[in-house]
Parts: C-alpha cells; structure tokens; sequence
C-alpha cells in the first residue's frame, strides 16, 4: 500500500538525505517539508481505510485518496532515484552507504541534484493543489472523521439473517450441533467455555443459534442470554442487556434502577443474581482479544454447570485450553462438497424440489467448487442464479464473469461485506501483507518461506528487538491464520505450517481492494492491457508476446506465474525499464539465462531463478548491494561468482541442481561452488548447499555467527575437525546438513565438544565410524537423518531416549542385522525411515514405544527380514514398504495373509517398486495389481 511507501521514506530514506547531505540552497528546505508531508500522508491514508471500512467515504474523497496515494508513490520514486543516481556513480564502493557519505561529503552532481529538487517542488505543489481541490468540492478532513462516528446505524447488517434462518433452510450442520448440544448438557459441572472458530461466513452463528434454541437446551438451563457483541460494543450496555434477558428467561421484570448502574455495579448485579443458577450465554461475534478478560469475572462459579459459548473469526480471542481445563476451542469447518452441493440445489432449484436437472449437474459442480465449502457464498451466488433463466450456456457466461458480478450484484454484496469486516479488523501492519496473497492465482497453495522473504523485500516487515525479520515475518503469518483468513495447506512434522492459501471468496475480497488501493495488477489470459500503473505486477497463465509492452517505470514487483513462454527480451526489457525494482520473482518460469544488465538494479532486494534453467550469474550480480535473498535451488547453476562476497545484505542463499532420473544417492544433490569472501556476508541467515572446497573456505564461514540454517556438501575427512570448529561458533544455528564428498568418505565431527545450543535439526550424508558422543545430548532436536552412516552399533538404544525427537531417518545408515524399540523409547517421534537397512533382518518394537508415531517407512530389506510390534502402534496412519521380499508382502494381504491382523488397524498401507531413477509406482495393501505383480 502507499501507506507502506510513505513509512520507508521516512523510516528508512529520508533521515539519511537530511543529516547527510550538503545540499543545494532551499533543497534541505523542501526534503524537511516532504518528510513532514510524507508523516501526514501516512496518517490520512490509515484514517482514509477507517472511513472505507464504515462506508463513509464520498466519492470526492475517494477521488482525492487515490490522487494522494499516487503522490506517496511518487515521492518514493523521486528518494530512490536519488539514491540510484549517485550509486550508478561510485559502483565500485564496497559498503553499499559509505559512498552515500562520501558523495554527499565531497561530490555531489549539481545537475541531479537540480532535477531532484524540482521534482519534490512539483510534489509539493501537486500536494497543494490536491488539498484546495478537496475544500473546493466540500472535502474536510475533520467533518468527514466526525460524521464516520455515528454511520451504520442504519444500516441493515448482514450478519443478523444468521439468527433467522429456518431448519428447513440448514445443510450440514447436524453433527457440529449434536457436538455442541452434547457438551452444554452433559459433562463437568464446572463452568466451561466453547469456543466457536473459523472464517466469516461459515455459519459459526446460524450453527450457535440453532443449539440455543434447541429443545433440550433451553429447559435445561434456570436462565440464558444470547449477546451479539461485534467489533464495536459498550460494556455497560452489554452487562445491562445481559440481565434483562436472564429476568426474562426467569419471567421476572429487571429492576429499573439497572437502567443507571455504571459497570462495576452491573458486574456485581451479575454475580449476585448467578450465584444459585444454572446459566447459559452465548456471546456471538467477538472481536476484541480481551473481552473475555474484562467479562469473566461476571460469572460465579457454583458447580452447577454453567455454560459459555463464545463465537469468533480469531482464534487469539478464543480462551485457551492452556489456560484452563474447562475452556475448549471448535474449529468449524467447511461444508463438504456434497453437502455444499446439496445446499446450492435448495436454493437454485425450490421448483424442483431441490433436485439438480441432470443437464445442470456439471454446471452446478463448477459453482459449488467456486464457493468453497462457504456457507455464505453458497447461499448468495446460489440466490443470483435462481434468479436467472435455466438456460447452460447463460450460467457458464455468469460463472465466468463471477468476479465483475461481486463488484456490480447487489445480491453479491453480502460476501464482500461480511468477509470485508475481518480484513477492516486487522492492524494496518498486516493489511498489505494481506494483500499480497492477490499476488497468486486462485486457489494456490503458496510456500510459506518464499512469501514471508517477499514480505520482507517489500518492507512490509518491521523489526522487533530480539527478533529476526523472518521471525516476525512468520508471526505475522500466524496471526492471519488465527484471524481465519489464510488457511493452512500443508504442515511438518513438528506442526510448522509449510503452504498455505486463502478461501477463493477472500481471494476475491483481496482482488477489489488491490485495485481499490492500486496495490497491483494481475495480469492473465483476459487481461492484456498493461498501460495502468502498477507499483506490483503478476502475470500468470498464458501471457506471452504482451510481456514486451510492459514499459511502466512505477513497478517494483515482478512476479511470473505459470507462464508458458517468455520472449528472450523479456528480462532485458524489464532490467532497462524498472531500474527501481526491487522484487524479481521469476520461480518456475521458463527462462534459461540472467542478462548482465541484472546489476543496473541497485534496489533490488529478491531475486528468485528457483525451477528455472538459468545456468549461469552474471558477474554483475555483485553490483546488487541491496540483495537481501538469492534463492536458486533447482537452477541449473553450479558456481557462485566471486563478486557475491561484496553483497553484505543477504540473509538467504540456497542453490543446488537436483537430478531425480538418477538412482538415490549422493550426487543426487549437487551443491554450487563459492570462492573465498564467503565470511563477508555477515548478515547471511541461511546458507543450504555449498562445497566446502577448502579448509580455508570452510574456516571463513566462522564468521558467519548469525547463520540459522546451514547446508555444507563435499567435505572431506581431513577438514571435518576444522568444521566442528566452525560450528562451534555459530550459536544462533538450528539446522545443520553435512554430505560427504563420496557415499565411503568418513565424516570426522567427534570433536565437536559444544554444539550450538538451539540446533533443531541434524542431517549427516556419509560414513560415520561410530555416532558423535554430542548427539543425545542435544536438548532442542526434533529431527535426525543418517544416510550412508552404515554404523556398526545400534544407533536406536541411545536415540530413543531423545525427549522431543520427532523425525528420525536412516537410510543405509546401520549395517547391523537386529534393531529394537524398547517400552517407553521414542515418546515425542512422529516420523520413521528406516530405509535401505540390506543387512537388517528383524524389527522388534516393545508394547509402549513409539505412541504418537504417525508414519513409518521400511525398505528394502533381506528375504528373512520380520517384524514385530507393528499392531502396538495405535497412533500409526501411514506404513509405506519399499521393495520388499515378495513372501513378505504376501504375507501381510487381505483374506489369506498370515500377517494381515498386524496391519489391519492402520489406515494407510502401501508397497512401493522402483521405477526409474528415484521413481517409484506404488500399491495399496489387497490391490489387485499388486497380487498380479508378486505372482508374475
């Protein structure tokens, strides 16, 4: 957002020019003057998106936000092509702010220096005009701040037709009511409170007030109270309205004097009349996180099973069961498919009797899938289309144009709307990270690393004492999930989220206020025109040859999505025309070569060739001194220039070329090779995949002591002691990757005495001649891999007594023919590999070992290989077995399988043959393709 433009300019830019710069006469005049414009301009947007959100804003002033945001931009541009300028003239500086200094102490371009001030003179007068407009057709910021206070009050809210809706009109909620009902009549007599989590629109309400009003509900309790308590409420008021209907309930007339007791003597009210009943209060639609605070006191526990369910979109605002025993969190879910089905047909097709006509049904589907699983948008696209004539092709064209109609249907507003209140409820720190999901197609499942490093790139991150940026990028990141905005995709192991996505109908939200605010433009099949200015650009789908008419010098952001094909121009055109870029996101894309012309951007902090066919850096990559991330894995580049040492912002580095036609093994990875001046990158977070060509190079990483995560390939023997000394050092470090230069080189790290104290994850790739003594005495790790150890002794009696280790894999990394998991071994492990173990031939796993163990993989093995206490793991949903003995998988089939009773309680169960390379086709236990392949 501008808003976001104006806070680097200030933050960032403008406090260097002014305390540094000798400058022209009136020139340090006009940048103080731009500074202080810039500070009112942050304020007027934040309180421009507080009137937006209460749909108080009049066309004159959304005219006059947008003309003000777009001089935002400007300024941003004018600073950093200031800064540009004089980069272009000492490049070969090798502290990207010292020539800053020296340009401003002793060489300063007259003529620059003229055009720059006349460009922020020209801001200024602009900002001027701007402002007279505004008071010439009746803008005042001041009236217009006032007259938001008391909007809406006449407004019908479409929140309230949740409390409205009949039986006969609910689908798919029978279970979560039957859970509810069950929780609110039976159990502890304690006081307990539920929590009901989960997007706008799920029907988190409509679901609440059904069990309110249910039967065995409301006789249950001696009196109940249902309060809707919204984003804005006065708790005397609610405390007040609270009472009158517990009289009610009671067939009893409150008092008269309530109507004049403050808050305090309200809660006492409270209290008192509690303390012998048994009550029921649903507090719906809670915004505030510490509401429940500021009200739990009100309510007297007296062991008669009271009940409170709190409904709410953010999961923070929910009591935690960390808490307190007696507090429970409900996460709704969506509707399934056919229920989401069956609701679209009782609204499409009452004629007939909620039946979809057989030529609808694909129709029907596609809408359906659009929606989600939303209630809400069900209800309401469905109502649109009941209204339009049965007619196949009519609705294809609708279900195509779906987004214009959110944008003119008035029977389309009460999604934007309800789904909008949750995006006007957030921090205005996380408004444009918000927006950024806009930046990826519908429906994508985004990697949860690479869109916190874009976050970071645009600025949208602030520091935080004691936190890195990518520590607050990801709690951002939490914080929109709990707000049930983003959804989670895909989780580790130990529960880390890995992708996520948003809900298609907030996809949409996102979409109208992008171009509201001008924050970008996405580009696809149907969108050709590239002429609208565009601080952030995403193309995606099947745009071609229009890549070349992209001329606008605003942009910031690339980012290409999906794109089939990319004229050779392309890059170049981009590096001449967006020399302030800063983000270059080409993951995916089909492109085979970085042009040189890369170093003419200075501001360019992301730059991403992942899954590309890139070869080669320039060597003009060194004059990126605001690189922050340099992300090439699955490029196919294998060497770093030497001038990336002179880049002392990155904080990411990963490259490596991945060959998967090849059988597994150590070369399946390669690593990319780096010269000397490594250890100049002291900002450098993660570095994953690099040869340890030398021990000189090896001992410059020493001086990388703020390194996370670390992933070192080709290390020879000899320097493995010089390694432990490195290591050693680095102290912030939580992942460390050592390979070997060969499947037989020995990996020397005994002599490591102390490891970093936080390290979470351990991966070593070559022989080790007996496990390092440091390894179980790690306190913080979660994951262990051992590939090609081909250790001689157990490496399981010391590893199961590991308290947190939840992943642990071995491949070829135990030469032994026995391995047993004792009673109480592995308490915390989800995760087991123990593949390619040739010489293993028995399994033996105690009753009481491995209780949360969710998967388990086994394979290949001898012919006289078993196992035995598979049928203890209860918690187990997933065995895989890779190339077993074909007696062996006999044995474990359906019907005539001996063995079959070991395996029948887990769910998932598959046999899994080697195809090509690291290919495998796999099987389901009883398939009968895979009785078909053990018995040709």
């Amino acid at each position: 957002m501008a808003e976001s433009a104006a806070s680097l300019v200030i933050q960032n830019l403008l406090p260097l020019l002014i305390t540094e710069a000798k400058l022209l006469k009136g020139f340090h005049e006009e940048v103080t003057s731009i500074k202080r414009e810039m500070e009112m301009i942050q304020s007027f947007l934040k309180d421009a998106d507080i009137r937006a959100e209460k749909d108080d804003m009049s066309n004159v002033a959304k005219t006059l936000v947008k003309q003000v945001r777009e001089e935002a931009y400007h300024i941003e541009d004018v600073i950093d092509e200031y800064i540009l300028h004089f980069a272009k003239q000492h490049h070969g500086q090798k502290r990207c702010f010292y020539f800053l200094q020296k340009v401003f102490n002793f060489t300063i371009n007259l003529n620059a220096q003229h055009v720059i001030a006349s460009k922020i003179q020209g801001i200024n007068m602009r900002l001027k005009d701007i402002q007279k407009s505004g008071e010439r057709y009746g803008f005042n910021a001041i009236e217009q701040g006032r007259s938001s206070i008391n909007t809406r009050s006449d407004t019908w809210d479409p929140r309230m037709t949740s409390l409205f809706i009949e039986e006969a009109e609910v689908v798919g909620i029978e279970s979560h009511r039957d859970k509810l009902i069950n929780w609110l009549l039976k159990g502890s007599s304690n006081r307990m409170v539920f929590s009901v989590v989960g997007i706008g629109g799920l029907g988190k309400t409509t679901l609440v007030r059904k069990v309110y009003v249910n039967d065995k509900v409301e006789p249950h309790f001696d009196c109940r109270a249902w309060i809707t308590v919204s984003q804005s409420y006065k708790m005397e008021e609610l405390l007040r309205d609270m009472i009158k209907q517990f009289y009610k309930a009671r067939k009893e007339v409150a008092p008269k004097e309530f109507d004049t007791m403050k808050v305090t003597s309200l809660i006492e009210e409270l209290k008192h009349y509690l303390r012998e009943q048994r009550y029921v209060v649903i507090f719906d639609d809670v915004w505030d996180i510490e509401f429940w605070e500021c009200i739990k006191c009100s309510f007297p526990e007296n062991d008669k099973g009271n009940r409170i369910i709190i409904t709410t979109r953010n999961e923070d605002i929910a009591p935690s069961s960390n808490e307190s025993l007696d507090y429970y969190v409900y996460k709704m879910s969506s509707l399934p498919f056919e229920k989401a089905f069956e609701l679209f047909c009782k609204k499409v097709f009452k004629r007939e009797g909620g039946q979809c006509p057989p030529d609808f049904v694909d129709i029907s589907c596609g809408i359906v899938e659009k929606c989600g699983g939303l209630p809400l948008a069900i209800v309401a696209i469905g109502g649109l289309f009941s209204t339009k004539a049965k007619v196949v092709s009519e609705w294809h064209k609708i279900l195509d144009s779906l987004s214009s109609e959110f944008e003119i249907n008035s029977r389309l507003r009460s999604i934007t709307k309800i789904l909008s209140f949750s995006y006007h409820d957030l921090p205005y720190n996380l408004k444009a990270c918000f927006l950024y999901f806009g930046m990826f197609p519908e429906d994508c499942s985004i990697n949860c690393a690479r869109l916190t490093r874009l976050w970071i790139a645009e600025g949208f991150v602030k520091e935080r004492k004691g936190l890195t940026l990518e520590d607050v990028a990801q709690d951002y990141l939490n914080q929109l999930i709990h707000r049930s905005l983003v959804q989670v995709s895909e989780e580790d192991f130990i529960g880390r989220i890995r992708r996520c996505r948003v809900h298609d109908m907030m996809h949409e939200v996102i979409l109208s206020r992008s171009e509201e605010l001008s924050f970008n433009l996405v580009s696809m099949t149907n969108y050709s025109n590239f002429e609208r200015a565009a601080r952030r650009l995403s193309i995606q789908n099947y745009v071609t040859t229009r890549l070349q008419s992209i001329t606008n010098s605003q942009t910031r952001s690339i980012l290409l999505l999906g794109v089939d094909e990319v004229p050779n121009s392309f890059l170049s055109t981009c590096f001449a025309n967006f020399k302030l870029m800063k983000i270059m996101d080409c993951e995916g894309a089909p492109i085979d070569y970085l042009p040189k012309e890369v170093g003419n951007l200075f501001h360019l902090r992301y730059l991403s060739l992942r899954d590309t066919k890139v070869k080669m850096l320039p060597k003009t990559i060194g004059k990126l001194h605001n690189l922050e991330t340099l992300d090439l894995k699955c490029s196919f580049v294998s060497e770093l220039p030497a001038e990336i040492s002179g880049l002392r912002k990155l904080r990411y580095v990963k490259a490596f070329i991945e060959n998967n036609d090849q059988i597994y093994g150590i070369n399946n990875r390669q690593a990319v090779k780096i010269h000397s001046g490594i250890g100049c990158l002291q900002a450098l977070q993660k570095l994953i995949k690099v040869e340890a060509s030398s021990a000189a190079l090896i001992a410059e990483l020493g001086s990388l002591v703020l390194l996370r995560k670390l992933e070192i390939f080709k290390l020879k023997r000899e320097n493995g002691i010089i390694l432990c000394t490195v290591l050693k050092e680095m102290s912030h470090l939580q992942s460390v990757d050592i390979c070997a230069s060969s499947e037989d080189e020995v990996l020397e790290l005994q002599s490591l005495s102390s490891p970093p104290p936080f390290l979470r994850r351990l991966c070593f790739s070559g022989r080790l001649e007996k496990l390092p003594e440091w390894i179980p005495k790690l306190k913080s790790i979660t994951r262990i891999r051992l590939i090609w150890s081909r250790l001689m002794d157990d490496p399981l009696k010391v590893l199961q007594a590991m308290p947190i280790l939840m992943d642990l894999w071995l491949y070829d990394g135990y030469i032994g023919e026995q391995l047993r998991i004792e009673r109480g071994g592995f308490q915390k492990l989800k995760n087991l590999g123990l593949r390619s173990l040739r010489g293993l031939n028995r399994l033996m796993i105690d009753e009481g070992a491995l209780p949360l163990l969710d998967r388990l993989d086994i394979g290949p093995c001898i012919d006289s290989f078993l196992v035995t206490g598979i049928h203890h793991l209860k918690s187990l949903k997933t065995l895989e077995f890779y190339e077993m003995p074909n007696e062996f998988v006999l044995s474990l089939q359906p019907d005539e399988g001996p063995d079959f009773g070991k395996v029948k309680h887990i769910p998932s169960v598959t046999f899994c043959y080697r195809t090509h390379g690291n290919y495998y086709k796999s099987y389901k236990l009883g398939d009968s393709k895979l009785l078909e392949r053990l018995q040709s």
